[in-house]
């Protein structure tokens, strides 16, 4: 959905202000931190139960877009099997983004669904955060594919800003359909970026992840 003009100038005119210049770097790099010792233990059980359940890989690294269309390897458990059960896929081709999200896609495994279902498999994205490469609250990071093909120009006002492990889409009660249809939502983020806006979404994540546990 293409925003208001006034959304579009909006965005445009942003520019970093103390908040996201100084203060959400180092929250971002202290909390990651923080939540990488506390869910260390999760995260250890985490790979172990990949590893037997699916064998090596346990972690994929895949290519997205950050902060001024800058490219970078987001970290995440691998939660499904390889790719010569594909054949199976009910979508191949240009709609296999749509295929591995759906249920009935044959390379989910039970582990992997159940880490997906509660975003467990996102959150080796703390150590993008701790590396400055990613912050707490932000647009989802999108497919350099996603990017490159079906991106018109304003959309790329998204990446004014680092990509997040949340974001304001994600803790909205209706995110249906792709990610990049729904890039007014990101640009909204944008125009009101600030201590407050990052807080509702920080409290509000876990309530949508629950959401997405009993929906699915």
């Amino acid at each position: 959905m293409r925003p208001a003009p006034e959304l579009l100038e909006a965005a445009r005119r942003h520019r970093p202000r103390t908040y996201e210049g100084m203060l959400k770097p180092a929250m971002d790099r202290a909390g990651a931190a923080f939540l990488l010792v506390l869910f260390s233990p999760l995260l250890m059980l985490t790979a172990l139960l990949v590893l037997v359940s699916m064998g090596p890989p346990v972690v994929i690294r895949q290519e997205r877009v950050g902060r001024h269309g800058q490219l970078f390897k987001v970290c995440k458990f691998r939660t499904m099997a390889q790719d010569q059960r594909r054949e199976a896929l009910p979508y191949v081709g240009p709609e296999r983004r749509i295929a591995h999200k759906r249920d009935d896609d044959p390379r989910h495994t039970v582990v992997g669904r159940f880490l997906r279902k509660w975003s467990l498999d996102e959150l080796l994205q703390l150590w993008n955060v701790l590396a400055g490469e990613m912050s707490m609250i932000g647009p989802r990071p999108e497919l350099v594919s996603v990017v490159t093909n079906k991106y018109e120009d304003w959309q790329h006002l998204r990446h004014k800003v680092k990509p997040g492990i949340t974001g304001l889409w994600q803790v909205r009660e209706h995110r249906d359909g792709n990610m990049w249809r729904h890039t007014d939502i990101d640009l909204l983020y944008v125009t009101r970026l600030s201590w407050e806006q990052d807080l509702h979404i920080l409290l509000a994540t876990p309530g949508a992840v629950l959401w997405k546990r009993k929906g699915s």
